[in-house]
């Protein structure tokens, strides 16, 4: 994820100056009690926006407190982006360096997606080191952004300062309940782990933020910059391999691994204990098991980047993909998942294109490509007056077609690792060594480090798609990206000690072709599809994770992840309404690790807007000292 710096924590000023304390533990509502319903009064509450994530998402809530419950939620995003209206027209050999740029989070997700199209349009083939150095800084990448979000900007949800601000009696049960990992991460109680998540002062809080910086430079040794990478292109890379450059890798690898061993107990620790301490607590934020996985980290030894052969070197990859539908593997064919993508509008602000041009009738292999599928979209935005009945978000409605059941499903990623877990487990095709699934778990081998033994961590199917499981997840992924890390590096330095140092294969652009790339961002599915035509860009449309998560109700009426996740979610904060933070709420969504760059509004109840505070840091005191 971003440095503390760009996930600004934005405030409302009120009368006088808030506190530090009240800066980390305010959420800001909009409270506004509305007509007696059969389960009692209805009371809107608005976070808009939702702090330590990136981005202009707002959550628009009505909520039983008689019933102590979630009665409706809206999700929207008040920004629009526009990049595949300005990519028409666009040189190919460009896409990759424009469109890192949709995010300054995860831009080099987009650039390693837009060079897998590329790839495919271009019929190129990286040469081996190329795409090891690729895997290489992805997996930095899903370190360093995992981390980050997990300790330093999610962890706060579990620290001790917002559970005595939001449910004294947990964190005085806390304080008095034994760590059962005590001897792997050195917490002795649960109480002490919560404490060490404090922002700014606990110990594990700023260990983490020296494990981001760390990981950031692991991703800068293979691709050059963070995060718009430099060395990056169709074809491979322009990183200058050497046994010097792998070396600083691992060095700051095993240093990680090592972290690893002491992070992945104490969560399960910290996890488990809610589940203990809140009876009932598995219902917060949980939803149908709708999981969507595109795959991540390619194997050259198969890859070609044919769609011929998508669904065999697919399948091959470090990662699994696939669609989970209520815990049945329903597929982990690239091209079945492409096919069935579709672009539904609904609550969105935009005009319809189903009498728009079609730019791909077919596939290369003959099959049918649909009006609603990303090859054939025309983006033309409507902007217009926010109407919950209506129209009222800038993000459309992404959904896969089943066609066992002829249903639009609203996948969610669950911020990615969850359904990265899920599809690799259920498949059984990964094993390498470090990581094996089994059909039913993963199980990660780490070895020996400077102070710590060897250790295997088994991430199990759970029994529920929920706030706590996604956390959990997000955990045991760090653990599985640097294991595959390892496995790479040691693919890396075999290729070079054999002397098969190029790390780039040239190309030329055709006239005319289509491609389309599938990875994993950080928080979960990616996709790129790119027409070229005259040797131009004629349609591009990314499709990433926070599309999928971040929805609206659909032209069918299915509210999107978000939505579907807050409804209903149970209240389990002792605070009345009057000091409500709505803790619950916000550990639901932030357990989908959302991204919205990037511009902020705040408004209350009737439209108006308020005043908007930008911090270089969440926990500053306003008057520009950070604490």
């Amino acid at each position: 994820m971003a440095a503390p710096a760009r996930r600004a924590h934005h405030r409302l000023q009120t009368q006088g100056v808030l506190t530090t304390k009240e800066i980390i533990m305010s959420t800001i509502t909009a409270p506004n009690v509305q007509t007696p319903s059969k389960s009692g009064n209805l009371v809107e509450m608005n976070w808009d926006p939702i702090t330590r994530i990136v981005g202009s998402l707002g959550i628009f809530t009505k909520i039983d407190f008689e019933n102590r419950r979630v009665a409706e939620c809206h999700s929207t995003s008040s920004i629009f982006r526009g990049y595949s209206i300005f990519m028409k027209g666009k040189d190919p050999r460009d896409a990759h360096f424009i469109t890192s740029r949709i995010c300054g989070i995860c831009g080099d997700n987009h650039a390693t997606c837009a060079t897998y199209a590329q790839n495919m349009a271009f019929g190129v083939r990286p040469p081996a080191l190329g795409e090891w150095i690729v895997n290489l800084g992805e997996a930095a990448e899903y370190m360093f952004d995992h981390n980050i979000f997990q300790d330093n900007l999610v962890g706060v949800d579990f620290c001790e300062q917002m559970v005595k601000e939001t449910n004294p009696s947990v964190w005085t049960k806390a304080e008095n309940t034994p760590s059962s990992h005590v001897a792997l991460h050195g917490y002795r109680t649960i109480g002490d782990i919560m404490k060490a998540l404090n922002p700014f002062t606990g110990g594990f809080y700023l260990e983490a933020l020296q494990m981001s910086r760390m990981t950031r430079e692991m991703f800068c040794l293979m691709e050059g910059r963070h995060v718009h990478p430099s060395t990056l292109y169709p074809g491979g890379v322009g990183t200058v391999p050497t046994v010097q450059l792998f070396t600083d890798y691992i060095v700051r690898l095993m240093k990680y691994v090592e972290f690893m061993k002491k992070v992945v107990p104490l969560h399960d620790d910290l996890f488990d204990f809610f589940y203990e301490a809140l009876p009932g607590y598995e219902e917060v934020g949980r939803r149908r098991i709708l999981l969507g996985c595109w795959g991540s980290f390619n194997d050259p030894d198969y890859c070609d980047y044919t769609y011929k052969n998508m669904t065999e070197w697919g399948r091959k990859m470090f990662v699994t993909p696939g669609v989970v539908v209520d815990g049945e593997l329903v597929t982990t064919d690239l091209v079945d998942i492409n096919l069935n993508i579709r672009i539904l509008l609904g609550s969105s602000y935009y005009d319809d294109w189903q009498g728009g041009p079609t730019f791909v009738k077919q596939d290369p292999l003959g099959n049918p490509v649909d009006q609603r599928h990303p090859w054939n979209q025309t983006t033309t935005p409507r902007p217009q007056k926010r109407d919950f009945k209506n129209k009222y978000t800038w993000v459309m409605s992404p959904r896969w077609f089943d066609k066992r059941t002829g249903d639009y499903l609203a996948l969610d990623t669950g911020g990615g690792p969850i359904a990265r877990f899920w599809a690799t487990a259920l498949a059984g095709m990964v094993d390498f060594g470090y990581v094996k699934s089994t059909g039913h778990s993963v199980k990660i081998y780490l070895p020996k480090t400077a102070s710590k033994p060897e250790v295997e961590f088994e991430w199990k199917i759970p029994k529920w798609s929920n706030a706590i499981e996604r956390d959990r997840a997000r955990t045991y992924f760090q653990a599985y990206a640097a294991a595959a890390a390892l496995h790479f590096a040691e693919k890396a330095l075999q290729e070079l000690h054999a002397g098969r140092t190029r790390t780039w294969s040239d190309f030329t652009v055709p006239e005319e072709a289509i491609g389309c790339g599938f990875h994993e961002a950080v928080r979960g599915v990616l996709s790129h599809h790119v027409v070229i035509k005259n040797g131009k860009i004629a349609n591009y449309h990314p499709y990433p994770p926070t599309p999928w998560n971040a929805n609206p109700r659909d032209s069918y009426g299915t509210p999107g992840p978000y939505e579907d996740a807050v409804q209903n979610t149970p209240i389990f904060e002792e605070n009345g309404r009057d000091k409500f933070k709505g803790i619950d709420i916000m550990r639901a969504v932030r357990s989908f690790d959302p991204c919205l760059p990037c511009g902020v509004h705040m408004y209350d109840g009737g439209g108006k807007i308020l005043e908007t505070r930008h911090s270089p840091m969440f926990g500053s005191d306003g008057s520009g000292n950070n604490t």
